[in-house]
């Protein structure tokens, strides 16, 4: 009871988190996305939490949990002395723990990842062949749209998930559990990097693992969700710690091995070679010959691992097929997208568009704003080490926004490395409205309110409240309320 006690008295924002994170993972069994044709609910008695009273009791338990989470994330973001980095990294183990045991929460893509693995253990090729061809509760429980498609899914990633389903067959809960596990490393090794990378550039480095690994959006996301991004995000930070302290053979081959999860940590590799040329040009003059050599190991090594999971899954480059699949996700968290529901409602009054029509426009333009954006950010990194790091964030920025699509969990991409650099308040503040912002309009059993303005209004009111309550202990000034409760320090008689 003691222990109790003292963690309360010492890191009442921690704990206060950790009941929130409870309460989330209690509400996922009434709203999201329970397994299709599976029983498993059923024996545990758990059944009723997902309909009438039920259902509505885990709403209330589920969004009071994502209040207490965002409340204690604040708090521990604002008083930034109040928390050790090792109570800070404790805390994000202890806020994941019980997520860990959620229901597939605001997605079901680890349906899909089971999915794709099934198709791989069944003889097909799931480059060519979709999830429907093995029928059954996996298929079951996936969003239906993506049943006939193809794997994007790169080679390490297929692997990866052919061993899950390998031991759990066509358990969909035993699935999700042992996809988390196999993912948990990811989470360690970015606990891991998050603060060598902050250090190493003087950066704080309990505010990194605060601002990249203890946000609500992006933990229950990562480990509620869950999603490939939670191993992707720790091989990335562990391959760029490597590179950052002179290892840079080796930090390459972790980046080769996260470019085999997803092809998107290719965007990382070419900076490498300003890093890694800086560091030379430290200990003497550089030659030609370095430079070449450099610019060839670069390329060489990320390449050679991402070649070595191709020929152990046998299967090729057919991924390239299943990437163009992701035109079909249309959120306007892109400017591409967000740019063509601009356009088709301006011109609407003068010509019915198709929205999918301006979408193959502005996608296109954006896609060739993006090309054109990396070669810019590439060379504008050649300075230093230092230069190299910031343009590298800016270039995974940039490909976030003009990407066709883009959904909460990619954002790790940027996260974890960005932590080498001090924000400025106001960038902490647009990331904490973002994030709430961004955790109401992507619900729970995987639908999206953002076509719904007053839903819509209510969140980025909030997202702007929590914004300011990083700077301001109370805006709203609730404290005056508490005071008229309050007896007066003064006392006396009345006679």
């Amino acid at each position: 009871m003691s222990t109790v006690t003292d963690l309360l008295r010492r890191y009442p924002d921690a704990v206060l988190g950790f009941v929130g994170s409870v309460a989330v993972t209690v509400g996922t069994y009434g709203l999201a996305d329970v397994p299709r044709n599976d029983a498993t609910l059923e024996h545990l008695g758990l059944v009723p939490m997902s309909y009438g009273h039920g259902k509505t009791l885990s709403g209330i338990v589920f969004w009071l949990g994502i209040t207490a989470m965002v409340l204690a994330w604040v708090r521990i973001g604002r008083d930034r002395e109040a928390m050790s980095l090792r109570a800070t990294s404790t805390t994000v183990l202890a806020w994941a723990a019980p997520l860990v045991f959620a229901i597939p929460v605001f997605s079901r893509d680890v349906y899909a990842y089971l999915g794709q693995a099934a198709v791989l253990a069944a003889g097909f090729d799931p480059y060519n062949d979709g999830p429907a061809h093995v029928p059954g509760p996996i298929v079951d429980s996936m969003a239906q749209i993506w049943a006939p498609t193809t794997s994007p899914y790169n080679p390490a990633f297929m692997l990866l998930a052919r061993g899950v389903v390998a031991v759990t067959g066509e358990n969909v809960f035993a699935g999700v559990m042992a996809f988390r596990l196999v993912l948990l490393p990811g989470l360690l090794l970015a606990l891991w990097a998050v603060p060598r990378i902050a250090e190493h550039f003087g950066a704080s480095r309990r505010s990194g693992v605060w601002f990249a690994l203890l946000n609500p959006l992006l933990l229950i996301h990562l480990v509620g969700g869950p999603h490939g991004e939670m191993l992707l995000m720790g091989v990335i930070a562990a391959g760029i710690v490597l590179v950052l302290n002179g290892r840079h053979a080796s930090g390459l081959a972790v980046l080769g091995l996260a470019v085999s999860l997803k092809v998107t940590a290719g965007v990382m590799v070419p900076f490498v070679v300003w890093i890694w040329l800086d560091h030379l040009r430290r200990e003497r003059e550089v030659t030609v010959r370095d430079r070449v050599g450099v610019f060839a190991a670069t390329a060489a090594i990320p390449a050679a691992v991402f070649g070595a999971f191709t020929v152990v899954l046998g299967l090729g480059f057919g991924w390239l097929n299943g990437l163009a699949f992701a035109n079909r996700i249309i959120n306007p968290f892109t400017i591409p997208t967000a740019a063509a529901h601009l356009i088709a409602w301006v011109a609407s009054p003068f010509h019915a568009w198709n929205l999918h029509e301006v979408l193959g426009v502005t996608r296109t333009v954006g896609s060739v704003v993006m090309a054109l954006a990396l070669v810019y950010c590439w060379w504008r990194g050649r300075r230093d080490e230092r230069s190299a790091m910031a343009f590298m964030c800016w270039a995974v920025f940039a490909v976030l926004l003009l990407e066709p699509s883009t959904l909460p969990w990619y954002y790790t991409w940027v996260t974890v490395i960005v932590v080498a650099f001090t924000l400025p308040l106001w960038a902490r503040q647009v990331v904490v409205a973002a994030s709430v912002v961004l955790l109401i309009l992507f619900q729970p059993d995987d639908s999206i309110l953002f076509y719904k303005p007053l839903e819509s209004l209510l969140a980025l009111a909030l997202g702007v409240l929590a914004a300011v309550s990083l700077r301001h202990r109370d805006p709203l000034r609730l404290n005056r309320f508490g005071a008229v409760l309050r007896p007066s320090s003064a006392s006396g008689t009345d006679g």
